[in-house]
């Protein structure tokens, strides 16, 4: 063998191992995806995933505006998605890659535009609602059979809150969403970027914040479906993960989830590829991979999230598609609000703020 022929057939080697090595790397919210659909990924394309979560977009923010993440795929909220796009860190979706994207819904696009103009730098995974979860039994034990469980009123008033305090009440950990909701239960506009109005949430949190127990934006579903607490402020799907996880159980927790009456936040959880994604052909299969009708409603199927896939819904189960909480009727859907970024000073303003507030200094 000549030493020319040795070194084409190293070569050929290390292109093969180059092949076997292929990897995207995903990174999404905890308890988010069905993990069979990773393993169906990896058998379809012969691509290792490599897939990591997180619980807040402020852990993901950081890591995307230092840059160099590392990651494939990731997975921001609309608002926090605008305004990464407007710091340059993703890279337009090649739509010739992505064949799938004919099932998107209009509807949910039309609404993603705000955040993604054109829908150019993502697309879709699930979108819902923050509202609030009860375990039923123990709140009308503690306020009675009318307790307003669809009203904001249930978490913001101290007379209700300091007789919940002591079955434990969870809060989101994200400013983002808690902000405009004790804005709209004040009646102010929950989209203000006006820092002397964002200001007046201080005085409903801590009014209440003697009763909230933990502020967390993962731990209140398990939390709530063994019955360890009796109210969270939480994301829709989170919250319907709870109830069916306490329903399997058979631990006689009977968990319910509302969007509130005076109006809930809707958010849009969109999928986007880092402009220094190490795999980009790769992102682009992996996302082609989820827009696929059944591979989508599968995702919807186990997390109990709407998604933005029009052709998944004939596969979505009846307890997805016709749950008014994960599907919302269209009156409902009128009364939901949706939130743009605050500015760079803005956001600073509110984290000061969410930060007194968690402290309850």
């Amino acid at each position: 063998m000549t030493i020319k022929s040795l070194s084409l057939t190293a070569v050929l080697a290390l292109g093969a191992s180059a092949v076997q090595a292929e990897e995207v790397r995903v990174y999404n919210w905890s308890d988010y995806i069905d993990e069979e659909l990773l393993s169906k990924f990896e058998d379809e394309t012969g691509i290792d995933l490599i897939y990591d979560v997180f619980d807040s977009n402020e852990v993901l923010e950081t890591k995307m505006l230092a840059g160099g993440s590392g990651y494939d795929v990731v997975v921001p909220s609309g608002s926090f998605l605008q305004r990464q796009i407007s710091a340059g860190a993703f890279q337009k979706l090649d739509m010739a890659k992505l064949p799938n994207h004919k099932n998107v819904w209009d509807v949910v696009e039309k609404r993603t535009a705000q955040y993604d103009p054109g829908n150019a730098y993502s697309i879709n995974y699930m979108w819902g609602t923050t509202g609030i979860g009860v375990n039923v039994g123990k709140v009308q034990e503690l306020l009675g059979e009318d307790a307003p469980i669809d009203s904001w009123s249930l978490v913001f008033d101290p007379a209700n809150m300091e007789k919940l305090g002591g079955c434990g009440v969870h809060f989101l950990d994200a400013p983002g969403e808690m902000i405009p909701a004790a804005l709209q239960y004040l009646g102010e506009n929950p989209d203000s970027q006006d820092p002397d109005v964002i200001a007046k949430a201080e005085g409903v949190y801590m009014a209440v914040r003697p009763y909230i127990q933990k502020f967390h934006s993962s731990e209140y579903i398990n939390a709530l479906a063994n019955g360890d607490i009796c109210v969270a402020v939480g994301w829709s799907g989170d919250v319907l993960q709870a109830r069916d996880r306490a329903a399997e159980a058979e631990n006689g927790v009977e968990i319910a989830y509302h969007a509130p009456k005076e109006g809930a936040q809707m958010w849009f959880d969109q999928m986007a590829i880092p402009v220094d994604a190490p795999n980009p052909d790769g992102a682009h299969k992996f996302l082609n991979f989820i827009l696929d009708a059944q591979n989508m409603a599968a995702a919807s199927n186990y997390v109990y999230y709407a998604n933005g896939n029009l052709a998944s819904q004939e596969f979505l189960v009846e307890d997805v598609i016709d749950d008014p909480a994960i599907y919302p009727d269209a009156a409902t859907l009128e009364n939901l609000f949706t939130t743009r970024p605050y500015p760079a000073k803005v956001q600073r303003v509110a984290t000061r703020l969410w930060t007194k507030i968690k402290s309850g200094i």
